[in-house]
């Protein structure tokens, strides 16, 4: 925990530390997430609220040194397998698109959003970061883990505790390493009291309500 809190952001307002302190590194501590470490943060992401308690989150786990961890690796797009395998644990999320009655839900990739903040809550909580991939290949990792053709392959995540050599990582990635360099849209940006503004940085003269960053 003490690589992430070594400064503190600059925050607008005071929020949560676990919240304030979490960043996304490429690597890690050496230290092993065990088992039960890893069904702590599925318990916390149970309990995530979900559109008509649907709960459409599929996670496939692995371990470093095991073959699931090696096929989940394998479904990595090749830049994130540049740096993944430094990862004690990998997950592959995916999310089922339909609902009981067979219509598309259109809310569960918003659901396994959810699902995941609760466990990137929870696993900054316990001092373990979290890195979540996009770059996945969905279809090979579909096809890999038996997934029915209702559920899509959406996110993959690379787990361990804070720590690790950054000169292990590309040369192009060791700058990115520095949680210091994390920035943020201003609340400007995307919070509108009125219509919306297309204009980024603006405010829209219909808004009834304006707060400075």
């Amino acid at each position: 925990m003490e690589e992430a809190t070594k400064k503190e952001q600059n925050t607008k307002f005071e929020i949560l530390p676990i919240l304030r302190d979490r960043y996304s590194p490429r690597t890690f501590s050496s230290t092993p997430i065990s088992e039960t470490e890893l069904r702590t943060l599925f318990e916390a992401g149970r309990w995530a609220p979900s559109s008509y308690n649907r709960q459409p989150w599929i996670v496939i786990w692995g371990i470093k040194g095991s073959k699931t961890y090696e096929r989940i690796f394998n479904c990595l797009s090749n830049f994130n397998q540049s740096w993944a395998n430094n990862a004690p644990v990998l997950l592959l999320n995916a999310y089922k698109k339909t609902t009981e009655e067979g219509k598309e839900n259109f809310h569960a990739l918003h659901d396994l959003g959810l699902f995941m903040g609760n466990i990137t809550a929870q696993s900054q909580h316990l001092g373990i970061a979290l890195h979540q991939m996009a770059g996945v290949k969905y279809q090979k990792a579909k096809k890999e883990f038996n997934f029915p053709e209702e559920y899509h392959v959406a996110t993959a995540v690379a787990l361990g505790y804070y720590g690790g050599d950054p000169q292990k990582l590309p040369e192009d990635l060791r700058e990115e390493e520095n949680p210091d360099n994390r920035t943020r849209l201003m609340q400007r940006e995307f919070t509108f009291n009125g219509d919306f503004n297309n204009e980024t940085g603006l405010y829209s003269s219909n808004q009834e309500t304006v707060l400075t960053d």
